[in-house]
């Protein structure tokens, strides 16, 4: 009687390949299933995103428009500072603020105009350009020197008692209006030591008129000294 060896049972310390396939399979079906959501971790619906952003949009724009820059007073209409008042044009000179007084708003214009040829201090240049201050030109009647201003003057021209031979100065009348010709007289006639009345610029317009047709400068000997 022959007996042939039995196979021993399976111990359970081998590995069944067949049954791994099947557990990758399962793991694979699992992680396709979503996961289920967590209380509190749940993501905002689009609605709600959209009305937080509109109310950050609109809280900023009332804040940037009633904040009042988030000055003392700002948020109290009543009880604020008036803001200060921005300085206005002037009428007929145009361009020089209306809080400065025409002898002020003149020494502008002068700076700008007349003293590189006739200096700060009125004194002029020796030989070439006549002095301002204590002149007999400023300083008389406002007709001449208005004259002067608007039409120009050609030398030979004596003023106080010096002799001014290549004095050329040019006509203004297509320069400056009649306020500033009035206003630069006015500030030459009460300035380094003078004390002659204002310049209106009514006198300005008159004058200008009068002189519409008078193309050429002025000299001394022609004109100015019978105009004073």
């Amino acid at each position: 009687m022959n007996d042939e060896p039995k196979t021993p049972p399976p111990t359970g310390q081998g590995m069944d390949y067949g049954e791994l396939a099947d557990v990758q399979q399962v793991h694979a079906a699992v992680q396709r299933e979503k996961r289920e959501p967590r209380v509190g971790a749940e993501p905002l619906s689009m609605w709600l995103i959209a009305i937080y952003g509109l109310a950050i949009f609109f809280g900023g724009a009332y804040l940037g428009r009633y904040s009042g820059n988030f000055t003392s007073g700002g948020l109290d209409p009543m009880g604020a500072p008036p803001p200060p008042k921005k300085a206005v044009a002037g009428g007929p000179g145009g361009g020089e603020q209306a809080e400065l007084s025409p002898r002020d708003r003149g020494k502008k214009i002068f700076s700008a105009n007349c003293q590189t040829c006739h200096q700060a201090n009125g004194l002029g240049v020796a030989g070439q350009y006549p002095p301002l201050a204590g002149s007999e030109f400023t300083t008389g009647g406002s007709r001449r020197p208005a004259m002067i201003v608007l039409k120009g003057l050609q030398g030979p021209v004596k003023v106080k008692g010096q002799q001014f031979g290549t004095a050329v100065m040019q006509p203004w009348d297509k320069t400056l209006t009649d306020q500033k010709i009035a206003d630069v007289l006015t500030y030459e006639r009460s300035e380094w030591g003078n004390s002659a009345g204002p310049v209106t610029a009514e006198q300005i317009a008159a004058l200008r008129k009068e002189l519409a047709s008078h193309a050429e400068s002025f000299t001394e000997t022609r004109h100015t000294r019978r105009s004073g």
